[in-house]
């Protein structure tokens, strides 16, 4: 089944290759939303349209958010105020699902391997905490996402759920990307969950 998505954050490392993916392994049909629309090239221009527009800018969002069945961001910046931004856009325009990428740590969830990347121990991720607790404290059916660092590679990956410790210090853009796909694909898939996902490491 087709569903029409909306990628928030589309010229980014992260959001290229979901769109890239969803291209190649779905028929959905694809709303790329950017300040820097104008330098994407849709590929499928039948799938494809790209909209240049601020975050921070209710009309902007909610024009593109309209007729939407899923909505994906992956953004940087000032997480926490984009996130109740686009929360709100979600609530206006009737769209429920919402996927949100943030970051491992941000449940202090990293082990001893890694713990110095725990929010306890690095404040730049607390924003990145604020904007997950934006999105949770919302009635919208939401995942939020939290990956290891970014690689290249073939898709392999694990999921681990809240209140178990993460499982591997990175994991490959298009394994996020195989992920959201079947996100959208199921509704009920991690449903109102906060989940890692990294490269198994056994």
């Amino acid at each position: 089944m087709a569903h029409n998505v909306l990628i928030i954050g589309a010229t980014g490392s992260i959001g290229r290759t979901v769109t890239d993916y969803l291209l190649a392994h779905s028929t959905d049909a694809l709303t790329l939303f950017s300040r820097h629309a104008g330098s994407l090239t849709p590929a499928d221009p039948k799938r494809e349209r790209a909209i240049s527009g601020d975050v921070m800018n209710s009309r902007e969002l909610d024009a593109a958010m309209k007729g939407q069945d899923a909505v994906f961001v992956a953004l940087s910046g000032n997480l926490a105020r984009m996130a109740q931004a686009i929360v709100n856009a979600c609530d206006r325009t009737g769209v429920t699902r919402l996927l949100f990428i943030t970051s491992m740590g941000i449940l202090n969830e990293i082990p001893s391997w890694g713990a110095s990347g725990n929010v306890s121990n690095t404040p730049m991720l607390r924003d990145y905490r604020d904007a997950s607790d934006i999105v949770e404290a919302s009635d919208l059916n939401y995942t939020v996402i939290r990956p290891g660092w970014f690689t290249d590679g073939p898709v392999n990956y694990e999921i681990t759920q809240k209140g178990e410790p993460f499982g591997g210090h990175d994991v490959s853009r298009t394994s996020i990307a195989d992920l959201v796909m079947h996100l959208i694909d199921d509704d009920t898939l991690y449903s109102h969950g906060n989940i890692g996902i990294n490269t198994p490491t056994r």
